[in-house]
């Protein structure tokens, strides 16, 4: 049995919307459904994962956008995270749709807010919940230790890392989320960033102009 997950580009932003599911039972969960919500919907019903929840790694309408309406069209299920230091995120989507010409999507709160050491269970699979300020207060990232897999939203991307110009967003923070939380769970970690492709921590510990601490390149 093993961790899967397919990765779709979602809204005008392509914003990595991850399907992660576990292949023994089919159970799975949706990170960050953005948008183009009959694209994902189809593909979860083409790929057969029966999706039981759908998990937020921070507040920002294109990593939300299309939340409440695949919850509903896949059976009014939960809505999981972020960290409620995100939810003036979430209280605000009416204005982030108007500023960003987004469809209209409109304040919701989740079923559970998410905190540090919290667990995320499908099938046989767990993600362990990691609480990383900076890119936005409330942000979380998602770890397989099984898989040696993370999903990291906008705290982190191959060669870059999340703005932090946003309000209540902060630089340093940011950057002691990466070193703190990100970094000790192993060089040989694998992510799927919130925008682009994915990446290895310890690649971009060796080559991350924002990050990099002169670690050899293995």
């Amino acid at each position: 049995m093993s961790l899967q997950y397919q990765v779709v580009p979602v809204t005008s932003f392509s914003q990595n919307c991850s399907i992660v599911w576990c292949d023994e039972t089919m159970q799975g969960i949706v990170i960050d459904p953005g948008g183009d919500v009959k694209q994902l919907a189809a593909l979860i019903s083409e790929l057969g994962v029966n999706v039981d929840k759908l998990v937020l790694t921070h507040g920002h309408l294109d990593h939300v956008g299309g939340t409440e309406p695949l919850a509903q069209q896949l059976g009014d299920i939960d809505i999981i995270g972020p960290h409620k230091d995100d939810s003036f995120w979430l209280e605000g989507l009416e204005g982030q749709s108007q500023m960003f010409g987004f469809p209209l999507t409109t304040a919701f709160e989740p079923t559970q807010w998410l905190e540090e050491g919290d667990k995320i269970e499908f099938g046989h699979q767990v993600l362990d919940v990691f609480h990383t300020p900076g890119h936005t207060p409330g942000h979380v990232i998602l770890y397989s230790e099984s898989a040696k897999l993370a999903f990291v939203g906008d705290v982190l991307f191959n060669g870059s890392i999340g703005r932090t110009d946003f309000p209540q967003g902060d630089f340093n923070t940011l950057i002691a989320s990466i070193k703190n939380k990100l970094w000790p769970l192993g060089n040989d970690v694998r992510f799927v960033p919130g925008h682009g492709p994915e990446s290895t921590f310890g690649r971009e510990r060796a080559s991350n102009p924002f990050v990099a601490d002169e670690m050899p390149l293995y």
